[in-house]
């Protein structure tokens, strides 16, 4: 090949040298670039139009996710495109000299068009590479995309770097060494991209956020689902259905609350007090104490709680007459015994988690009974409702126990007061 190549060059050459001399030079050199373009299309015909439109037909009818996705990020027609610049030079090399200044410039201008698409191509891949993971149940909440982007910021700075110094013909190595004196410009113009970059790396590593987390973040007013983790941004879709965006090194620089633990463990905290008016607090009279003892729920505690009791009296030398002197039985202690033993057997509280009825100190507004438990579901709207039901029973069941709701006075309240008053 080598000695044909030869032969013609030197035949077509000569023959110019003998009839025009004068411009056998500039002649030879448009014979080889009007060769080296329509060898080029010829190439580019084969490639584009016959296999990789070939290709492409097959890979969309195909049941691999990953050939379409192979086509439809572009990526061999990108390499393809690589692949043509590195049959241009090496004709470039094959017809001319090598002391032109037109080889000169063909390489030049091809190196710089084969390093632009690979590094098109490296970017295809990469976003194949991140669709694909993205349909993986196991990736599926990894920040894939902050992390692609980061490689890809990489990527494009060592590559414009060798553009650089492919354009200027000195060694990527010198450029390296002089980026000092311009390093505070670059921190100024890239310290978004830069800090996202960290902050990505600090996220995907400490596998602090993922896609589909619930992230609360007041001071950005976002509460809701992380839809997209970017180089430089994180988007959030609030439950009213808006978007806030949050730069990505906030997540490290301040602090948020994911509510990933929850979602994880299957239960969703209630912690909710009700408030009783502290005067409606007695013992329980006998006829009470036989009342409430016809109640499924509290019969076993009422029947162990009045063993103990008449136990620990009977020891007692006292006059019982007042109630001082003896233990009894309160409205206050009954009713949260009963409490407990609702939601131990109410079917949507979670069982294995943290569960009790629990008095808070008293104040203004009453004496707060919390309750403190975890739902089984973590869906908000039937947590709302599990929840809602449950208060709606013990506010109704208040009156059985001799006990009322603390509730402040209301304008209607005070004009009763005074009417009565007239």
């Amino acid at each position: 090949m080598e000695k044909t190549r030869n032969y013609f060059k030197e035949y077509i050459f000569e023959w110019l040298n003998t009839h025009i001399p004068a411009y056998a030079d500039w002649i030879f050199a448009a014979i080889a670039l009007l060769w080296i373009v329509v060898f080029s299309l010829a190439v580019h015909f084969i490639l584009h139009r016959l296999l990789i439109k070939w290709a492409g037909s097959r890979a969309t009818s195909s049941r691999w996710i990953w050939q379409r996705a192979l086509f439809e990020r572009k990526l061999f027609n990108r390499l393809a495109l690589s692949l043509q610049g590195i049959i241009i030079q090496s004709q470039a090399n094959l017809w001319l000299d090598a002391e032109s200044t037109l080889l000169t410039t063909i390489e030049t201008a091809t190196n710089l068009w084969i390093l632009i698409f690979i590094t098109l191509a490296l970017f295809s891949l990469l976003d194949v590479l991140q669709g694909i993971f993205r349909r993986s149940p196991t990736m599926r909440h990894f920040p894939l995309r902050g992390i692609m982007q980061s490689i890809k910021l990489i990527t494009a700075f060592l590559i414009g770097l060798l553009i650089i110094s492919i354009l200027m013909g000195k060694s990527p190595l010198l450029l390296l060494s002089g980026l000092g004196a311009i390093s505070a410009v670059m921190m100024l113009v890239f310290k978004d991209p830069i800090l996202g970059l960290v902050a990505g790396i600090q996220l995907s590593a400490n596998n602090m956020l993922a896609i589909d987390d619930w992230l609360e973040m007041p001071k950005f007013g976002a509460d809701g689902d992380v839809i997209d983790i970017s180089l430089t941004t994180v988007k959030v879709r609030n439950w009213d259905k808006t978007i806030t965006t949050i730069p990505t090194y906030a997540l490290i620089s301040d602090s948020f609350k994911n509510w990933r633990g929850m979602s994880e463990s299957g239960g969703r905290r209630i912690k909710r007090s009700l408030y009783l008016e502290i005067n409606s607090i007695r013992f329980l009279t006998d006829a009470e104490i036989s009342q409430l003892q016809k109640s499924k729920l509290l019969a076993p505690y009422l029947e162990e709680k009045l063993k103990e009791l008449h136990l620990y009296n009977s020891e007692l030398e006292q006059n019982f007459s007042a109630p001082i002197n003896s233990r009894r039985l309160t409205n206050i202690g009954t009713l949260r015994a009963y409490m407990l033993a609702y939601l131990k057997n109410h079917p949507h509280i979670h069982q294995y988690l943290t569960l009790m009825v629990r008095q808070l100190a008293p104040g203004p507004d009453g004496l707060p009974i919390e309750i403190y438990a975890f739902t089984n579901t973590t869906a908000w709207g039937e947590y709302e409702s599990i929840q809602a039901d449950i208060f709606d029973h013990f506010l109704a069941i208040l009156p059985e126990f001799g006990i009322r709701a603390h509730e402040s006075p209301t304008g209607h309240d005070l004009r009763s007061l005074g009417v009565k008053a007239a």
